[in-house]
């Protein structure tokens, strides 16, 4: 009996393990497509965005957490900065890089544990993927001008908003975990300015143009003298006990946050499709209810962007072919608003960073502002 006590936990367990692999619906297509479908945008991600996305993300995130000054963080974007400086610093550096929701947050999660504050911080998550010039101008490009202003300015005004809504409903606790971030910061490996200027400019600009057009000449050269700058500063002010503890913060990063990120993009496409195929849940259901500009069908569209994941610049595509299949601009704008800052994986990740609790309302704030924006301007301006 005792035996049944300490583990009837694990029976259970290995019994519904059991029966969920015993009675896969195996062979039947919508079944079989959704299994190939989350294989599928799994390997995309990672042929796409892991040479030149998460993996560079994560050695800066590595390098941002033992090679800056906590107090050099604060001073920008801490709790007790410049509230404008601040936040136009955050809105400003998400603005420069090309990243999707999940590429962003090896980024967000150095910024935040070295002390910048939760403001500042999640305006930075959410402008890095929204506020992206190349996904802008495609925007304005295949979905039209009207389109692609209405996103631009409404991402600009979300990234601010959210930002200073989450400070202000956790402003107890901001103060408490920067107090706590100034008292334990040890200083032991952090580098003088200058030098972790040279590394992180280099190392971010390196970053940068390595994800546009490499068979630019142009974009090739500057890439080439990134390049150069970063090895000239690691060889120059970097010792092996530099390495050994940057290599081992990056592969806390890698070890905390890949797991998560794998098993979001398998559901994502297991349940919600890839590359214009669907997942096991038919598109005909999604497109029957984000037709016109309702309150609803723009709330169902902001909530189903929020846990799609879109890879950069792939949501312009997807809503243009929803559009093209009955969906209203307003619910359109939702997508596009909520999507390219939100998706299952990110929302995994974020949770694990900042809890449990500001993951719900950082969500939720998003999904209402979208969705009360779509339906302000699918009825008001489109």
């Amino acid at each position: 009996m005792s035996f049944f006590k300490t583990e009837w936990k694990k029976i259970l367990i290995y019994i519904a393990g059991f029966l969920v692999i015993y009675y896969l619906p195996i062979g039947k297509s919508q079944f079989d497509n959704a299994v190939l479908n989350s294989i599928g945008l799994l390997n995309s991600y990672f042929k796409e965005h892991f040479l030149f996305g998460l993996f560079p993300a994560m050695f800066i995130a590595g390098a941002l957490s033992v090679f800056l000054k906590s107090n050099e963080v604060i001073k920008y974007m801490g709790a007790k900065a410049k509230k404008t400086a601040a936040y136009l610093f955050a809105s400003v550096s998400g603005l420069v890089l090309t990243v999707c929701s999940c590429t962003v947050m090896p980024l967000f999660a150095g910024i935040y544990k070295m002390g910048a504050g939760l403001g500042p911080a999640v305006t930075f998550l959410y402008a890095a993927p929204a506020i992206n010039l190349v996904a802008i101008t495609m925007t304005s490009s295949v979905l039209g001008l009207q389109m692609g202003i209405a996103r631009t300015v409404m991402a600009v005004f979300f990234s601010f908003f959210v930002g200073l809504f989450m400070a202000f409903v956790f402003r107890k606790e901001e103060i408490k975990r920067i107090e706590a971030i100034n008292v334990c910061d040890s200083g032991g490996a952090q580098k003088p300015f200058y030098v972790n200027l040279m590394f992180f400019a280099s190392m971010i600009a390196l970053f940068v143009f390595a994800k546009l057009h490499a068979d630019s000449v142009f974009f090739a050269a500057l890439i080439i003298v990134s390049a150069v700058f970063l090895i000239f500063t690691l060889i120059k002010y970097f010792k092996k006990d530099d390495y050994d503890i940057w290599f081992v913060s990056t592969f806390e990063y890698i070890k905390k946050m890949m797991p998560l990120l794998v098993i979001g993009i398998i559901a994502s496409g297991f349940f919600l499709g890839y590359d214009g195929k669907e997942g096991i849940i038919p598109s005909v259901y999604i497109n029957a209810v984000v037709g016109g500009n309702g309150l609803l069908a723009n709330f169902i569209s902001s909530f189903f962007g929020a846990f799609i994941y879109f890879c950069t610049l792939i949501e312009v595509p997807i809503v243009q072919g929803f559009i093209n299949n009955g969906m209203g601009k307003g619910p359109a704008l939702a997508l596009l608003l909520s999507g390219p800052a939100l998706s299952l994986p990110n929302m995994l990740l974020i949770r694990s960073v900042l809890g449990t609790k500001k993951t719900i309302v950082y969500i939720g704030t998003v999904i209402i502002l979208a969705t009360v924006t779509g339906y302000i301007f699918g009825n008001y301006f489109f």
